[in-house]
């Protein structure tokens, strides 16, 4: 009897290991195809001979693809099992990187529009499936794949240029590198199709819809706000440096540093998240070390000042996207649950985020002049703390009623 109970314990053990060994590398995948593009982009330019706001299509296309497709992701989950639709989107997503590396404009496009829909579907899932797997631990969980999506989109960055030049890869095979990492991250996340839990199931007394909740809406409005900075910061930062009086190639740099930045925050607020009854004082971390970091950057300084404004940003923006994923778990009571829940902010927080780095290069085009598009970035900041406050009270989206399948 002993034996046997001993067996399966190991038995545990050793499946939980291969869990966490999948997941960081599911994770590894859900941003690198992405920031590996930006510093190709002249020499993708200067190949296919698109214009400037084709190429801008490239880096919007699979936010796109992030908005559209976020709310079908649980659907599928539920009919065929989470960990079997993300061992499709890992597929799809291999096929994308593939397909976006031949070379050709409609390809780019079409393998472009691919790998966001892969990416979408695990970016919505994971959290449910961690949920399910790990109630005890979403912090600890999220934070391990949080950091490892960061850490592996920071080196796709870096990566780039020695890749497509100093390996003389070109600029197609450079991208087309990212697929062995999506295949190891497909082979790796095969013992999770063996056991796997299908939707819950219980009483259906009342039905709700995760749409008509304030506190869902709350949520996807901070992972909106938060996404926003973000991809606007990403999009646009070199560029305000420069009228700063940064070189290109410093400024490039200094947007590397502040990703790295970022790494701890995305490892220990969830954790930190979890531990806490209510997560305001989290959110207003982040608005203060935002406003502060906008408003120095606005007034400007030196090279020094300005690389602790992108040490606030890192520590900013690694904190707001970890709590964002941390509240889909906490802010739900079930796995089913922080499935649409996730589907929800996603779809809603991606859609706003696609929309605003565009908006501020229309600004800029305008006005000729980085300053509105820093006051755009305070109102984000302000909007960001007031749902904030809301999505980080201590309450389910339904806590009205009990646990139970809601469509």
């Amino acid at each position: 009897m002993g034996d046997k109970s001993f067996s399966k314990n190991q038995g545990l053990r050793f499946g939980s290991v291969l869990f966490v060994i999948g997941l960081v590398f599911v994770a590894f995948n859900l941003r690198s195809s992405i920031t590996a593009v930006g510093p190709l982009i002249s020499s993708i330019r200067t190949d296919t001979g698109m214009s400037n706001t084709s190429i801008g299509m490239i880096t919007t296309l699979p936010l796109i693809a992030f908005g559209l497709f976020s709310t079908i992701a649980p659907r599928f989950g539920r009919k065929f099992g989470n960990e079997t639709v993300v061992f499709v989107a890992l597929l799809i997503l291999t096929m994308g990187i593939l397909f976006r590396s031949t070379g050709m404009v409609i390809t780019l496009f079409i393998g472009t529009a691919l790998l966001g829909l892969g990416i979408a579907i695990c970016n919505v899932l994971i959290p449910g499936i961690v949920k399910d797997k790990y109630p005890q631990k979403v912090g600890l969980m999220t934070g391990m794949y949080t950091t490892s999506m960061s850490v592996m989109a920071a080196l796709a960055s870096g990566l780039s240029i020695p890749l497509a030049y100093g390996f003389n890869l070109g600029w197609e095979k450079a991208l087309a590198v990212w697929a062995i990492m999506s295949g190891f991250a497909v082979i790796l996340w095969l013992p999770q199709l063996r056991k796997q839990n299908k939707a819950i199931k219980g009483p259906t007394l009342a039905k709700s819809s995760i749409w008509r909740s304030p506190l869902a809406w709350q949520v996807t409005l901070f992972m909106g706000f938060q996404s926003s900075i973000f991809y606007c910061i990403i999009a646009w930062l070199p560029e305000i440096l420069t009228t700063r009086g940064v070189d290109i190639p410093t400024a490039g740099w200094l947007l590397t540093f502040m990703q790295f930045a970022s790494l701890p925050a995305t490892l220990l607020i969830p954790v930190l998240a979890s531990r806490l009854q209510s997560q305001k004082i989290i959110v207003v971390g982040i608005t203060i070390l935002y406003l502060v970091g906008f408003t120095g950057l606005y007034f400007g300084g030196n090279l020094v000042v300005i690389t602790f404004y992108m040490l606030l940003f890192g520590v900013a923006q690694g904190s707001a996207i970890s709590l964002s994923l941390t509240l889909f778990g906490l802010r739900t009571e079930n796995a089913h649950d922080a499935a649409n829940l996730s589907g929800m902010a996603q779809s809603g927080g991606y859609l706003l985020a696609s929309i605003s780095p565009l908006f501020m290069g229309l600004l800029f085009d305008t006005f000729h002049t980085w300053t509105p598009a820093l006051l755009v970035f305070i109102f984000l900041t302000i909007a960001m703390v007031i749902v904030g406050i809301g999505a980080a009270r201590n309450q389910y989206i339904f806590h009205k009623e009990p646990i139970k399948l809601r469509a």
